[in-house]
């Protein structure tokens, strides 16, 4: 289809689509069908915005694969609870079972078992460097921030300080040598893992 946000959709491939029904140059319900029927997009979640109430629409909705459906008017806290739902449940039905080992060339990690090897010898870390390198390979590519980070790794501690990351990160780097490389700096933002 040559339709504009049918292209958007599948070059940009969004973690959710909100479609209204009553679209300018497409009937929204005529979208949804075609996200749902292309491989490419069949898996991102749509909730369906409507002003009609009538249940008819609904069920012709559901059935063309909406995830959800909201009638206007509604609440922008109703809306965002209904997203972290479909995120919830669409995460869940990607990933079934988490991950438990990750390995790239020699470099291997048991993640139930807090092992971590290169070329078959154990490298020891502390709990929070583990906690870290996890944080980062399980986000792989994905840019986190030092005050992320924090949050996740130190919580409520008190013993924090702005350079906390960053001291835990050489140390880390230090420890998995050659593979250090891979926990790359974005500045003035934080840190990432990839190996591209």
């Amino acid at each position: 289809s040559s339709n504009p946000a049918y292209q958007a959709i599948k070059s940009q491939k969004p973690d959710i689509v909100i479609l209204d029904i009553m679209l300018p140059d497409m009937d929204g319900l005529e979208l949804c069908k075609l996200l749902k029927s292309d491989k490419e997009t069949a898996d991102i979640p749509v909730i369906m915005l409507t002003a009609k109430s009538t249940e008819i629409d609904k069920i012709v909705g559901l059935e063309l694969g909406a995830d959800d459906y909201i009638t206007k008017p509604f609440s922008i806290r109703e809306l965002l609870a209904r997203i972290k739902a479909i995120l919830r449940r669409t995460k869940k039905k990607n990933c079934p079972e988490e991950e438990k080992h990750y390995k790239f060339n020699d470099f291997k990690i048991d993640f139930d078992k807090y092992n971590v090897e290169i070329n078959n010898k154990p490298i020891r870390l502390t709990s929070k460097e583990f906690k870290l390198l996890t944080l980062l390979i399980k986000s792989e590519k994905k840019v986190l921030s030092r005050d992320f980070i924090l949050d996740e790794i130190w919580k409520n501690e008190d013993d924090v300080f702005d350079r906390t990351v960053d001291v835990h990160i050489k140390n880390l780097r230090d420890k998995l040598g050659e593979y250090g490389k891979y926990i790359k700096t974005v500045r003035g933002i934080g840190y990432k893992w990839d190996t591209t």
